[in-house]
């Protein structure tokens, strides 16, 4: 069964988390952009690359709220 509630950006978002990815989401005054500390697994990255990279700003920045958040650590 699909669930309903899950957006496509929050799936991309799961789903690139899932592959070892370690980027973090920082919002600034409603600014949102992402934060390595740490290298991605090498599918994560590439599955950035690949999926995420291409969108448009308003598309990554849907995904980007999906991720961690700065604060929270």
């Amino acid at each position: 069964m699909e669930d309903k509630t899950t957006t496509p950006s929050k799936k991309i978002a799961e789903e690139y988390l899932a592959l070892g990815g370690r980027r973090k989401a920082k919002v600034d005054d409603n600014i949102v952009s992402t934060r390595a500390w740490e290298h991605d697994a090498p599918e994560a990255d590439a599955f950035w690359k690949e999926k995420v990279e291409p969108m448009s700003d308003k598309e990554r920045r849907e995904v980007e709220l999906h991720l961690p958040s700065m604060s929270d650590t």
